[in-house]
């Protein structure tokens, strides 16, 4: 397999979409993998780019492959949006995943440790369960 430089996972449910390129932009891998195929796919593959979209799970997700000496980098969903091609796909979110995370002018978001999100939950918990204030 040639090098693969740069990697798009688009998050599902069950199965997550693959796209990857070398450093000139060829297509290297297009595939599906299933949820317990992610991990065991990204440790055989030398430490590259990898971008998903922002989300709850993607958090979790991206702290995993770093570990696995990736560099991990998540983008809001409405940035991913303009480089999709085709009508709305995994393949297509995953090639446009690839594609976003590569522009220099990229803005991430952070991403978050186990203890962030569940500060988090529970701000937002609470905030559900919290009457509103009355208008006057």
């Amino acid at each position: 397999m040639s090098e693969i430089h740069v990697v798009g996972l688009d998050l599902a449910k069950q199965i997550f979409q693959v796209h990857a390129i070398t450093s000139e932009g060829a297509v290297v891998v297009r595939r599906q993998l299933r949820r317990s195929q992610v991990l065991t796919f990204f440790s055989k593959l030398p430490s590259c780019l990898v971008g998903m979209e922002a989300c709850g799970g993607a958090h979790f997700w991206a702290r995993e492959i770093a570990r696995l000496g990736h560099q991990v980098r998540l983008m809001p969903p409405n940035y991913v949006k303009p480089y999709v091609k085709r009508g709305k796909t995994d393949a297509g979110d995953a090639e446009a995943i690839c594609e976003a995370v590569s522009r220099p002018t990229m803005r991430f978001v952070p991403v978050k440790t186990a203890e962030q999100q569940a500060a988090a939950m529970v701000l937002k918990t609470r905030d559900l369960l919290t009457p509103a204030e009355p208008s006057d």
